[in-house]
């Protein structure tokens, strides 16, 4: 139904522009936006104030020639486009659609099914997701809970908009991080043999460790302490991580996420793709030499200062390997770099995207995204936390509580950037306060009544029953949902979809309370059957686009 009244407005443009003699910009627009107030018709568009500039006339007048140019193009009875169209405000020009041709979305919803909302939206773009990408030093947090919700929402968000997605976790198993992961196994391994070890400074005190160290005892019995301290400290390290590394990747699929590719940090080093990478900055001029240290001139890209890359002891900083990375990333294909960064990391944008750049890459093309903190309350109060001693609530704690959908869905209620709340008793609450409880609820609820009327969906019915205020505003939201994928995927905000899934579900309820489905009237049924199987299958595709649950019975 957009569709069709976006490719009118298209020939009305190209009649109004021609008489005018001005030619629209390429990448114009035109946008239709779905009306709140049912007095303000069932869509909306702005599009007046946006050739107003162009033709050089107020957007009032502007709607007012458009108008009379729509009416030539859509009069026509039966089966017309738009019932009518009025300017409000200062140009805005309302649409109020026939309730026949809004009843169609019904059938259209129907025979799609589960490639109901997909579109070519992002034809042409090769993306590649990095996310979560926590160093395998312990296991994972509720912040990397938090990514890894928002990081597999966007990338299915994503593949419904047709794009072609690749998911990536970029594993750092190199650095000091895992040098002091190595060590302080060690000094664990040697503590449960009998041989009291202090922890190295800095090192990790996690619970999690003694529970490694018991098992490193099952696979090496005391043959580490024949070795040297050195060669062994190493053996600990690669143990610890392939130990932590497979916990990570349990949590990962209980959480139904999973990645095309583990990247290791480790393989730059081995093919010198961190050397080329900074060859290539130096031969473009882009790296110069001070006080003994390689620096990045990353000032010329729009950063703050320029960027050491290797120090003067030899050693690579982190933005060497990431460079390297990067360029990696854009070697294999991708036109599109998304990467979902924790807070700590704000500060590290500017520089990674002037690296792109001095790469030769358009800045547009690499797209980072900071997923705020998470605070836990139970009975009103925040669960305390404190990564300095290594206690901490886990991933896996959150899910073994409250459940994956739950855990899921809470992860995603607010926009990326905003620090959320996650409320424990709430989540865990089987009501209609419980906002994912109230989606899968609604679900329920409408395969119940399919059931109930025995009766198999049929779109060759009598469309003309559906006219109750309540029937059509479904209808009205449930034609909504291809655009919120789009708008979803333009923003990379998945709450988006949760919004609207809320909206939707709350509209089916105050349906459902005023007017029964299955009733004597053979042909109404037949109608309203149609009608509420299009809000399951909405309610289900949407869900499943979030990687949730859609229970047929609670």
């Amino acid at each position: 139904m957009k569709d069709a009244l976006r490719d009118t407005l298209q020939q009305v443009l190209e009649k109004y522009t021609h008489k005018k003699g001005v030619s629209l910009p390429k990448d114009f627009e035109i946008e239709l936006i779905p009306s709140k107030d049912p007095s303000h018709g069932d869509l909306s568009t702005p599009l007046a104030f946006k050739l107003a500039k162009l033709v050089k006339e107020k957007p009032a007048q502007v709607a007012d020639d458009l108008v009379l140019f729509l009416e030539k193009e859509v009069e026509g009875g039966k089966g017309k486009l738009v019932e009518r169209c009025e300017v409000a405000g200062q140009g805005f020009i309302n649409f109020f659609l026939p309730a026949a041709r809004l009843t169609e979305a019904l059938v259209e919803i129907h025979k799609k099914d589960s490639h109901f909302g997909k579109s070519d939206f992002g034809k042409g773009k090769k993306v590649l997701i990095e996310f979560v990408s926590a160093n395998p030093t312990g296991p994972l947090t509720i912040a990397h809970g938090r990514q890894a919700a928002v990081g597999d929402s966007i990338a299915r968000i994503l593949q419904a908009t047709g794009h072609e997605i690749n998911t990536e976790y970029y594993l750092n198993d190199a650095g000091r991080q895992m040098n002091l992961l190595g060590a302080s196994l060690w000094a664990r391994y040697k503590e449960a043999l009998g041989t009291p070890t202090p922890l190295p400074e800095e090192g990790y005190q996690g619970e999690y460790l003694k529970d490694i160290a018991a098992r490193l005892i099952q696979a090496k019995k005391e043959s580490l302490l024949k070795e040297k301290a050195e060669k062994a400290i190493d053996f600990c390290r690669q143990f610890a991580a392939s130990e932590i590394m497979e916990g990570i990747k349990k949590d990962l699929a209980d959480m139904r996420v999973a990645f095309d590719h583990y990247f290791k940090e480790s393989s730059l080093y081995e093919k010198a793709s961190v050397e080329r990478a900074l060859h290539f900055l130096k031969d473009c001029n882009f790296l110069y030499e001070s006080e003994g240290a390689l620096w990045f001139r990353s000032t010329a890209f729009g950063d703050d200062k320029d960027r050491v890359v290797k120090k003067s002891s030899g050693e690579y900083t982190y933005l060497a390997p990431d460079i390297a990375y990067h360029r990696y990333k854009f070697e294999r294909g991708f036109n599109w770099l998304i990467n979902l960064w924790g807070p700590d990391h704000h500060g590290y944008i500017l520089r990674l995207k002037a690296a792109c750049q001095a790469l030769g890459h358009d800045p547009k093309e690499v797209d980072i995204r900071i997923v705020q903190l998470t605070t836990l309350y139970r009975k009103g109060e925040p669960v305390r936390m404190s990564t300095r001693a290594g206690e901490f609530v886990t991933l896996r704690e959150l899910i073994d509580e409250v459940g994956v959908d739950a855990t899921r869905f809470f992860f995603l209620l607010r926009r990326i950037e905003s620090h959320l709340d996650f409320d424990l008793d709430l989540a865990k609450e089987q009501s209609d306060e419980n906002p994912v409880y109230y989606l899968q609820y609604a679900y329920a609820r409408i395969s119940s009544i399919l059931d109930f009327a025995k009766k198999k969906v049929d779109s060759h019915c009598n469309l003309e029953r559906l006219g109750e205020a309540e029937e059509l505003d479904l209808i009205k939201k449930l034609q909504e949902y291809p655009d919120v994928l789009i708008q979803s995927a333009q923003a990379l905000e998945p709450y988006r979809v949760v919004d609207y899934l809320r909206e939707l579900a709350a509209q089916f309820h105050k349906f459902y309370a005023l007017h029964r489905v299955v009733t004597e009237d053979e042909e109404l049924t037949k109608a309203r059957l149609l009608l509420v199987d299009g809000v399951r299958i909405v309610l289900r595709n949407g869900l499943t686009t979030l990687g949730v649950s859609h229970p047929e019975k609670m």
